[in-house]
């Protein structure tokens, strides 16, 4: 089976890992698993093509000129038939909608795995995310990653026979390997963190809130940012302008990610809208205190009082609480994080998520037959 992951990446993100982690995971002895990604002119080699697997099968980068260049539909059909490709399966918006396209010129199956919707301030983009959600009705499959997404998927007009939920997962060699190391003697400066896409729907501007007020009762903390995004600028900005500014550390997107997590004291989120969120299944298997808000998506990974600690949505007052619970309290934060990493072990394995895209591939493919 000759399976083609197709995304056009905005960094290296969660639904990027997400595709590394499905490639080393499918069995090697019965798929060869290809990936192509959109590359524009200013990008250069693309963090996801470093890291793809050889031993999986090759990584194609695929020219364009800006954000929308439909002259990768041919070049995808190209590739679709040099590399006898039996399956296409993308990820966003742009790519649903360029990989449907080539799926349908060059007659093989197309999958979806839908991330998550977002919000756009830009009409071309609002447009461009809506137009791909549109599309999904036309693949032979959508998997979303989470119980939200797949009621999004229904809202779309995507018909119930077409959907898939295959539950998200995570590939934890990484992680054990810089758990063994973490440092078991508290330090005197608590980290607080963050990783991920800065942009509107993480609602990053309720972390500064927070952790200005929070700083003004302790003078120990830090906060630091890992990741890029369109927001950043703007909530550099903002950070510049808190009396704790010098607290606040924004490092970008990091290849030792995992090693500055592993040395956070608190993982937050104050999302408004997840599928199921990579970088807090990480947190989570990482033995990591975590404080979010309750939303749908972050609920499936988390219990209130059993795995961590949840608001409700834009209860900023509570969350701060949970923060200052989880910094101080350390039984209390250890026995929640301890029961977060067994969680995310029972249920949330890359491999068992990997043989059920298998059986799906299969079973497209058995109905072509």
């Amino acid at each position: 089976m000759n399976i083609l992951q197709f995304i056009c990446p905005t960094g290296f993100y969660g639904a990027e890992r997400w595709v590394l982690a499905i490639a080393n995971n499918l069995d090697q002895a019965d798929v060869r698993c290809d990936m192509a990604v959109t590359v524009e002119p200013h990008q250069g080699t693309l963090e996801i093509v470093k890291q793809y697997p050889d031993c999986t099968g090759k990584a194609f980068e695929i020219p364009t000129n800006g954000r929308f260049d439909f002259s990768a539909v041919n070049k995808l059909c190209n590739l679709i038939k040099e590399r006898e490709i039996d399956v296409i399966h993308t990820h966003g918006y742009k790519s649903d909608i360029l990989g449907l396209l080539a799926a349908k010129k060059a007659g093989i199956k197309c999958v979806s795995t839908p991330h998550g919707f977002g919000e756009a301030k830009d009409f071309k983009l609002k447009a461009y995310i809506r137009t791909g959600a549109f599309l999904l009705r036309f693949f032979d499959a959508v998997a979303p990653l989470s119980q939200q997404l797949f009621d999004e998927c229904l809202g779309y007009g995507v018909p119930r026979n077409k959907l898939r939920y295959i539950q998200n997962g995570v590939d934890l060699k990484e992680v054990d390997h810089y758990l063994q190391s973490k440092q078991t003697k508290p330090s005197e400066i608590k980290t607080i963190g963050f990783i991920g896409q800065m942009i509107p729907r993480k609602k990053i501007d309720h972390i500064l809130e927070i952790f200005a007020n929070l700083s003004t009762q302790h003078d120990n903390l830090q906060l630091l940012f890992l990741g890029d995004g369109d927001s950043r600028a703007e909530l550099e900005a903002s950070a510049a302008q808190l009396p704790c500014s010098h607290t606040i550390k924004f490092l970008g997107f990091r290849q030792d990610r995992l090693e500055q997590l592993r040395d956070f004291d608190l993982f937050v989120m104050t999302s408004s809208s997840e599928g199921i969120p990579r970088c807090l299944m990480e947190a989570l298997a990482m033995e990591i205190p975590v404080a979010a808000y309750n939303i749908p998506g972050i609920d499936q990974l988390m219990a209130h009082e059993q795995t961590g600690l949840l608001a409700d949505y834009g209860d900023k007052e509570t969350l701060q609480q949970y923060w200052e619970t989880l910094l101080f309290d350390q039984a209390k934060a250890q026995q929640l994080a301890k029961a977060g990493r067994q969680y995310v072990l029972d249920n949330f394995s890359a491999a068992r998520m990997a043989r059920e895209y298998y059986d799906l591939f299969t079973q497209l493919l058995q109905q072509k037959q």
